[in-house]
């Protein structure tokens, strides 16, 4: 049989399969393209949950109540659990930890743009869990359904998780925007700033994506990027009119026949320049990163030996037997 032939029967039944709703595993079948996407998206989603502790985590120590700093000290724990959870999901496709990680230190490997961007007050912390982990729940709720097992799974708790992280940002925005005049300009000025950044999480336009379709096609995505936009801005308008808090966007209006808010351009050379390393703190959350790896060096030294330990004492056990 023709190898191309035979390839083709195989991708047909792949797609078959995913058609039909099932979950594909770690030693099924699967085509090179979707298992080099997977690898990027859930690296790129490990490695974001990491970065992401760190403009929340320089807080931790200047929270305005011991009932704040318990909240977001267990909502960082939380983020470094997903990362672990979504590098487990991607080890299962043959690659290491090690490998996934040196590509992030090394700038091979990519973060969500929108850690690149600093937290210069409490209300940035409020806006953070409203509007950025707003936004990640729109994209991963639907991911829950991702056609891929292992992800698939980790999202699931993921998701039960990151609704708390929302609520949790919500409802600091809540009592700035109905506390203090100056509380409340905070919370204007920490929305004016993560507003567009958040709007630009969801990625680009899907028109100006040549993978979007074909990952659909396969179910690791379960809607577009444009879709996902629109679903996040029609949820977070009627919560910011209940905070009266005001929009940054003059092109933002209800579209009676649309049955949607429409809303202005995205400055996508922003974006992109975030992305290319040249964000507000590109360069400071790597290194930071870098740092607390080399710190942490010998606690993986002493869980490796002590692993080991544990498996020559079990082989001398079962000799002695």
């Amino acid at each position: 049989m023709d190898y191309r032939m035979e390839n083709q029967e195989l991708l047909d039944k792949f797609q078959a399969y995913v058609d039909a709703e099932n979950k594909v595993e770690a030693k099924d079948w699967m085509p090179d393209g979707y298992r080099k996407t997977l690898i990027r998206q859930i690296a790129q989603h490990a490695h974001s949950e990491v970065v992401g502790m760190l403009p929340e985590g320089n807080w931790i120590t200047r929270a305005p109540s011991l009932r704040r700093k318990a909240i977001l000290l267990a909502k960082v724990q939380d983020e470094a659990g997903h990362g672990l959870y979504l590098y487990s999901a991607v080890e299962t496709m043959g690659v290491t930890r090690d490998q996934l990680i040196d590509e992030l230190h090394t700038g091979k490997a990519k973060y969500s743009s929108i850690f690149n961007y600093p937290t210069i007050s409490w209300a940035d912390i409020g806006a953070i869990g409203w509007l950025v982990d707003g936004a990640a729940i729109v994209n991963q709720v639907s991911l829950q359904r991702t056609s891929y097992g292992p992800y698939s799974r980790a999202m699931i708790r993921i998701c039960k998780e990151e609704s708390f992280h929302q609520r949790q940002g919500y409802e600091i925005m809540i009592a700035l925007a109905k506390g203090t005049p100056e509380q409340k300009r905070m919370a204007q000025d920490a929305f004016n700033r993560w507003w567009w950044p958040s709007l630009m999480m969801f990625g680009p336009s899907d028109a100006n994506s040549e993978h979007s379709a074909q990952n659909i096609r396969w179910k690791i995505k379960r809607h577009g990027n444009d879709e996902l936009r629109q679903k996040f801005v029609d949820m977070t308008v009627p919560q910011a009119e209940y905070l009266g808090l005001t929009i940054p966007d003059p092109d933002l209006r209800w579209n009676e026949e649309r049955g949607h808010y429409d809303f202005g351009d995205i400055n996508w050379d922003e974006f992109n320049q975030v992305i290319r390393g040249n964000g507000p703190c590109n360069k400071q959350r790597l290194e930071a990163r870098k740092k607390a790896h080399e710190d942490g060096a010998w606690v993986r030294d002493a869980a490796v030996a002590y692993a080991r330990k544990q498996q020559e004492k079990s082989r001398t056990g079962e000799a002695a037997a």
